[in-house]
């Protein structure tokens, strides 16, 4: 188990960073308990919400009250939560948008992707973590962004990639696709995440594109509303 990581110590490592809301997510260490994640958002206030891990087995009252506390998605860890079949996640995957219009993110290699393929193309909802985490996955990861697949830019101090060319792949193929987070307390990355991160993420992102890639389309996701006076979204 990592060092505890509080709100108290979130709040006073970003204070500056203008940060006015985020996705609280759920470490593979933890397993199914979602104590630590309900107890952070209880905390944190209603622009901030949970994205859990929980078994395949999960009863529907329990999705249901863990959509009340204001967890929106479920984490599927293939790095390094131990086996998941292509079957397990299929079931997990529609079972949660099905019963509370969550959605599924993977912290996968996105060099495994095609092996995901058949399952990934016909989910109703997914998001990849820290830009599908190697170079030589980024062809793959495009192609399931041209399918409606979300990518977080985030961790990276965890990745073999450019993390500015990579965004920009993304945006060249879907600006909605693409979110921005700190991926504190950045736990067993190479290194941790440092704030200027975020400005490689104002320098790569062009201006026009900008309020959606650090408000917008995560309001969408996760918040389920758009920013007030926002334009609404084409498509």
């Amino acid at each position: 188990m990592p060092e505890p990581f509080t709100v108290e110590q979130y709040r006073r490592r970003t204070a500056g960073l203008g940060i006015a809301g985020g996705a609280v997510v759920a470490g593979s260490f933890q397993g199914h308990d979602q104590g630590w994640l309900l107890d952070a958002l209880a905390r944190l206030g209603p622009d901030w919400v949970g994205v859990a891990q929980l078994p395949e087995t999960v009863a529907d009252e329990r999705l249901l009250a863990l959509d009340a506390a204001g967890v929106r998605a479920v984490r599927v860890n293939l790095r390094r939560g131990g086996p998941v079949t292509p079957q397990q996640l299929d079931r997990l995957a529609r079972r949660v948008h099905e019963v509370a219009g969550w959605h599924t993110e993977l912290y996968v290699d996105a060099r495994e992707l095609p092996e995901l393929a058949g399952v990934l193309a016909a989910l109703p909802a997914v998001v990849v973590d820290h830009l599908g985490l190697h170079e030589d996955g980024l062809g793959h990861l495009l192609g399931f962004v041209e399918r409606g697949a979300v990518v977080k830019a985030t961790g990276f101090g965890r990745v073999a990639l450019d993390p500015a060319r990579a965004m920009a792949a993304v945006l060249a193929v879907d600006p909605r696709a693409l979110v921005v987070g700190t991926d504190l307390p950045s736990t067993r990355a190479a290194r941790p995440f440092a704030d200027e991160d975020l400005e490689l993420v104002r320098r790569t992102v062009p201006p026009e594109h900008l309020p959606a890639v650090l408000w917008d389309n995560a309001a969408r996701l996760y918040l389920r509303r758009p920013r007030p006076g926002a334009a609404p979204a084409r498509g």
